[in-house]
C-alpha cells in the first residue's frame, strides 16, 4: 500500500515555568493552527504544560495536580488531529512524560527513559525513569515518541521503536543553548536517523528561563540524515513538514542492519497502538522552509537579547537601568537591552567620581544618543567625599587601598538601586565572564543588580560582539573611542585592567581551559602559558567563588557557565598545582 506523506507540525513555543494557563493557551493555539494546516500530528516541547525546568515546584503536589488538570482541558481541543504534549505524569511516582492524544481522547503516555543529571540538569532529583518502548500507528504510519535526552543515546528507546517498525521518530525537547550547540545537535540527530533508518522530528523549546535560554531551531531530518526543514532560532515558530514514508521503507530495503538487530534482540517489542488511519482530506500547500542556522556571533547575540527580554518581562519588569562607565562592557549591555526591551525602556546613568575621565561621560552620552535611550548624569563625588570623611577616624594611619576604591563602586550601586526602587525598574549589571572569574568586581557595587547580562561572556567575545553590533547596524552604535580605549575601572589615578589582570587575550584562553574544560595546572602550562600566570589565574578563580555566589544570575551562552552549571565549594583548599 502506498502511503501519502505524514504531515507533522512542530510547535516551537516560549513557555513560562508555572504559567500553566498561559502555556495551555499557547498549546491549544498551536493545535488549532496545525489542524488548519492539515497536519496528522502536532508536537510541542518537553514539559510544555509546566514550563521547563520546573525545579522544586515538582515537589508540590498541588503543582502536579494543576498540570494534570490542564492536560484534561487540552483533550477536547484535539479533535481530528493527534497531539503529543509534554507534561508531568503521576502514577506510582512522577514522570517527565508525553501524552499521545487523538480526537479528544488520551490514547497513551510515554515516560522519558534517560534523566540527565549533569551541567544544568537535575532530573534524577525529581523523576522516575520510564522503561517502556512503544510505537503508534498515526495516519497509517508507525511513529515512535521520545523525550530530549532519550535521543542522545545510540540504543533504546529509538532503536527498539525502529525495530518495532517506527518509520518516524518524534522527540520533544527543552534543550538549552550554548555556543555551537545547534551544530552538535544536528550532527547527533543525523546519526540517529541514519543508524535506525528513521525520519527524526525534533521539536525544541524557545525562550529565556532564569539563567537558561532555549534557542529553538526545531528540525526534521530524513532517514538519510538530511535536514528537510528547520524552524527559526530564538523565536516562536510553527514548523510544518511532509515526511515521505515510502522513502524510509525503500532505504530499509537496502539496510541489512535492522534484520540482524531484530534477530539478535532478546527484549520483547510491543505491538503498535492504533491511533488513526490514513487521511484523505485535501491539505493546503506547505509553507516554504528555507531557514538556515545562525552563524557566530549572530547566535550568541540573539541569545543574549532573548535571554534578557524574557528574564526582565517574565519577572514582571518592563524598564531597566544600566550604569554607563563609557567602557565596552556597559556599552554592550546597553545595546543588548535596547534590542531586547526597546530604547524607551532603558535608562543609562553616568556616575562620575574624581577619577573618572572626561571621556567616560562623553562616550556614555554618545552611546545613549546612538541607541536613542534615556541618559542622565548623577555625580557621586560629594557622596565619596562624605564617605572618606566618615571613615577617616577608622582608617587613620593607613594608606588608601581597595577599600577607598570600592566605596565609589558601592555608591554607584546605591544610586542605581535607589532609582530602581523608586521607579520599579530592574538594574542590569555589566561585569563580563573574565572579570567574574577572577573576582575583578565589587560586591554590593558594580555587582549590585537583578540580572548580569554578560556574566558568561568573556572579554574578548565582548569586543567581537561590539564590532558585530556596529557592522549589523551599518553605523557607529558603540563609539569607536570606546572600542579603542584601554579597559579601566577608573577607581584610582591612571588605573588600567592590565595592572591587575593578564592581558585578556592571554587570560581568556586560560579561563576557558580551567573553568570550562577543567584542565589542570600542568595541562594549561603545557599549552604554552607562563606557569606563574596560570597559577595566579587559578588562585584568583578559586578565591572568588564566594563573590560569584552573591552575583545576579546570567544568561548561559558558553558550555560551562558560573552558577547552576559550574558548582564548586566556596571553602576549598584544593589548588591543583
Amino acid at each position: 500500500m502506498t502511503l501519502q506523506p505524514l504531515r507533522v507540525v512542530l510547535a516551537q513555543l516560549n513557555t513560562t515555568v508555572g504559567d500553566i494557563d498561559g502555556n495551555v493557551r499557547k498549546i491549544c493555539d498551536a493545535i488549532a493552527r496545525a489542524r488548519d494546516l492539515g497536519a496528522d500530528i502536532v508536537a510541542v516541547p518537553e514539559l510544555a504544560i509546566t514550563g521547563y525546568p520546573p525545579e522544586d515546584l515538582l515537589l508540590r503536589r498541588s503543582f502536579i495536580d494543576d498540570n494534570l488538570a490542564a492536560l484534561q482541558r487540552i483533550l477536547p481541543q484535539c479533535g481530528g488531529i493527534t497531539a503529543i504534549i509534554g507534561f508531568v505524569d503521576a502514577t506510582d511516582d512522577i514522570y517527565n512524560a508525553a501524552a499521545i492524544i487523538h480526537d479528544g481522547a488520551l490514547i497513551d503516555v510515554y515516560h522519558k527513559h534517560y534523566l540527565p543529571n549533569y551541567g544544568v540538569f537535575d532530573e534524577n532529583r525529581y523523576f522516575q525513569r520510564g522503561q517502556r518502548n512503544q510505537v503508534y500507528r498515526i495516519g497509517g504510519v508507525l511513529v515512535g515518541v521520545s523525550i530530549c535526552e532519550d535521543v542522545w543515546y545510540p540504543g533504546d528507546p529509538l532503536q527498539a521503536q525502529a525495530l518495532a517498525g517506527a518509520q518516524v521518530s518524534i522527540n520533544l525537547n527543552a534543550s538549552p543553548y550554548s555556543m555551537g550547540k545547534h551544530a552538535v545537535r544536528e550532527h547527533m540527530l543525523a546519526t540517529r536517523a541514519t543508524d535506525h533508518s528513521v525520519a527524526v522530528c525534533y521539536v525544541n523549546q524557545v525562550g529565556g528561563q532564569d539563567e537558561l535560554v532555549f534557542d529553538g531551531g526545531s528540525m526534521v531530518l530524513s532517514e538519510r540524515g538530511e535536514r528537510l526543514a528547520m524552524a527559526r532560532q530564538f523565536e516562536e515558530d510553527l514548523l510544518v513538514a511532509d515526511i515521505d514514508v515510502q522513502a524510509v521503507l525503500q532505504t530499509r530495503l537496502h539496510d541489512p542492519r535492522r534484520r540482524k538487530e531484530q534477530a539478535e534482540r532478546s527484549a520483547p517489542l510491543h505491538p503498535p497502538i492504533d491511533v488513526s488511519g490514513p487521511s484523505s482530506t485535501p491539505r493546503p500547500a506547505l509553507p516554504p522552509s528555507d531557514i538556515a542556522p545562525l552563524a557566530d556571533p549572530d547566535e550568541a547575540y540573539a541569545a543574549l537579547v532573548l535571554g534578557t527580554r524574557d528574564y526582565v518581562r517574565k519577572n514582571g519588569f518592563h524598564k531597566v537601568i544600566i550604569g554607563l562607565s563609557g567602557g565596552i562592557d556597559s556599552s554592550m549591555v546597553a545595546a543588548i537591552a535596547v534590542d531586547a526591551l526597546g530604547k524607551e525602556n532603558v535608562l543609562g546613568i553616568s556616575m562620575p567620581s574624581r577619577y573618572s575621565s572626561e571621556g567616560s561621560i562623553s562616550d556614555s552620552q554618545r552611546l545613549a544618543e546612538n541607541l536613542g535611550m534615556e541618559f542622565t548624569v548623577i555625580p557621586i563625588e560629594d557622596g565619596f567625599a562624605t564617605m572618606l570623611k566618615t571613615m577617616e577616624p577608622t582608617f587613620a594611619g593607613t594608606e588608601p587601598n581597595v577599600a577607598e576604591e570600592n566605596m565609589q563602586a558601592r555608591l554607584r550601586g546605591l544610586v542605581a538601586m535607589s532609582i530602581a526602587n523608586k521607579f520599579g525598574r530592574m538594574v542590569l549589571t555589566t561585569g563580563n565572564k573574565s572579570e567574574m572569574a577572577t573576582g575583578y568586581a565589587t560586591l554590593y557595587g558594580d555587582m549590585a543588580g537583578g540580572f548580569a547580562v554578560i556574566k558568561d561572556v568573556p572579554k574578548t567575545l565582548v569586543y567581537r560582539l561590539a564590532h558585530y553590533v556596529n557592522a549589523r547596524a551599518g553605523r557607529e552604535v558603540i563609539p569607536e573611542s570606546v572600542l579603542r580605549k584601554p579597559p579601566s575601572a577608573e577607581l584610582r589615578p591612571n588605573q588600567l585592567d592590565q595592572d591587575s589582570l593578564p592581558a585578556y587575550e592571554v587570560l581568556d584562553p586560560i579561563l576557558q581551559a580551567y573553568v570550562e574544560e577543567d584542565r589542570s595546572f600542568d595541562e594549561i602550562v603545557r599549552m604554552g602559558y607562563d606557569a606563574a600566570t596560570v597559577r595566579r589565574v587559578i588562585d584568583l578563580v578559586n578565591r572568588s567563588e564566594y563573590k560569584r555566589r552573591q552575583s545576579p544570575p546570567c544568561i548561559k551562552i558558553t558550555p560551562r557557565a558560573f552558577g547552576r552549571d559550574r558548582r564548586f565549594p566556596i571553602a576549598s583548599k584544593y589548588a591543583g598545582y
